[in-house]
C-alpha cells in the first residue's frame, strides 16, 4: 500500500492510495502511528485517492483519533461518496471530524 505524506504549514497530511483492507491495514496503521508518535499536533487524513476501506481500515482511523485526543487535532477529508457512506453507516461520521475537502480540513485545524 502506498501512503503519501505531505506537510502543509504545521499540519501533516496523509493520503492513502487505492484501498485500505485487511492486507494493507497494518501498513496504514504503521504510518498513522508513526505520525502520531512523532508528536505531530495537526493530522489530516485525505481520502481523495481512496476507493475502498474495510473495517480494519476504520479501526486504524479510530485508533489515530483516540491517540490524538486533547490538545492535538485529527481530521478527515475529501471522502468519495462510497467511503463517506461507510463512515455514516458505521457511526464514525458522528464521532470524527470529517470535512468536504482538504482546504476545509486545514482551515478547521
Amino acid at each position: 500500500m502506498e501512503i503519501r505524506e505531505e506537510t502543509i504549514g504545521d499540519a501533516t497530511v496523509l493520503v492513502p492510495l487505492a484501498r485500505v483492507d485487511s492486507s494493507s491495514a497494518k501498513a496504514f496503521e504503521a504510518k498513522v502511528l508513526a505520525v502520531v508518535n512523532s508528536g505531530a499536533t495537526k493530522i489530516v487524513i485525505d481520502f481523495s485517492e481512496l476507493n475502498y476501506i474495510s473495517s480494519a481500515g476504520l479501526r486504524v482511523v479510530l485508533v489515530g483519533a483516540k491517540m490524538t485526543r486533547g490538545s492535538r487535532k485529527f481530521v478527515l477529508c475529501a471522502m468519495k461518496p462510497n467511503i463517506r457512506e461507510i463512515f455514516d453507516v458505521s457511526g464514525f461520521a458522528k464521532i470524527l471530524a470529517i470535512h468536504p475537502d482538504r482546504a476545509a480540513a486545514l482551515a478547521a485545524l
